[in-house]
């Protein structure tokens, strides 16, 4: 199966050790060699950057590592291939605009039935590629699209995105597997399931990290500049931890949202 990979952070930050550690997974310390990528957050756009070949192997993957765009969002993925084949329109992250956001959306799972790219109901978001985990995103933005229609400026009220993005969390843990990563720029959206990584259900789908900090400044009062010292709140997601901390595993059909660095909502399986 895929792993999928997040970062909030109050403050944009970089994310080169986590790749890294990511990144050895695709292909040299795991199986995942059918495509990479990862979408650095820029307010409301983002810059998305994918292979289709193996992150271990990938001179771009370790150019990231060291120079990567600081960003107080980012979401990647690496793939072991089910449904589509090795190409780059399967490829995940897979990013769409609503509403004047850029969304991206990942997934780690199988959704039997949906593998040809099934068709939303409207032709207005349609999967490029082949694979379930596109069909599921044109799925899911056809019922955002209600809400991001409607709205003339700013940005639709959480409550109501985290009750539709669970409504369609609870769709696809009827069909499959559907742990999955999705974000409108604004909030990033998480949802764990379980996973199948040797052909044997493993709980649980996904790992939370998170981490609060103040970084102290230099005084600079006698030459008139005045600093102030940076509070940070970060956030990290992971299929499995990727460092020797204690992450906190999340509960099966839990859907939570995450701003500015720490989970501000929550929405039980």
């Amino acid at each position: 199966m895929c792993e999928l990979f997040a970062m909030c952070s109050r403050v944009p930050t970089s994310v080169g050790f986590s790749l890294q550690r990511l990144a050895r997974r695709g292909g040299a310390e795991g199986p995942h060699r059918d495509g990479w990528g990862v979408a650095f957050y820029a307010e409301r756009d983002a810059l998305l950057l994918r292979e289709p070949g193996a992150a271990s192997e990938s001179g771009l993957a370790r150019y990231l590592e060291d120079h990567g765009p600081p960003s107080a969002l980012v979401i990647s993925h690496i793939r072991l291939a089910t449904f589509g084949e090795t190409a780059l329109r399967n490829t995940q992250p897979f990013m769409r605009e609503l509403g004047g956001h850029t969304h991206v959306f990942a997934h780690n799972g199988d959704l039997p039935g949906w593998e040809h790219g099934a068709q939303p109901a409207s032709a207005r978001f349609r999967p490029v590629g082949e694979s379930d985990s596109e069909a599921a995103f044109c799925h899911l933005l056809t019922r955002m699209a209600k809400l991001w229609d409607r709205q003339r400026e700013g940005v639709p009220l959480l409550a109501e995105r985290l009750e539709a993005v669970a409504e369609f969390a609870a769709t696809l843990r009827a069909i499959g597997i559907a742990n999955f990563l999705y974000s409108d720029s604004d909030t990033l959206f998480v949802h764990a399931h379980h996973r199948i990584p040797d052909g044997t259900l493993q709980q649980p789908g996904l790992y939370l990290l998170q981490r609060s900090c103040e970084e102290s400044v230099p005084d600079l009062a006698d030459s008139g500049i005045r600093l102030h010292t940076v509070q940070q709140a970060l956030t990290l997601v992971a299929s499995a931890p990727l460092t020797d901390e204690a992450w906190c595993a999340l509960e099966d059909g839990e859907v939570l949202a995450i701003q500015r660095g720490s989970v501000t909502s929550r929405s039980p399986g």
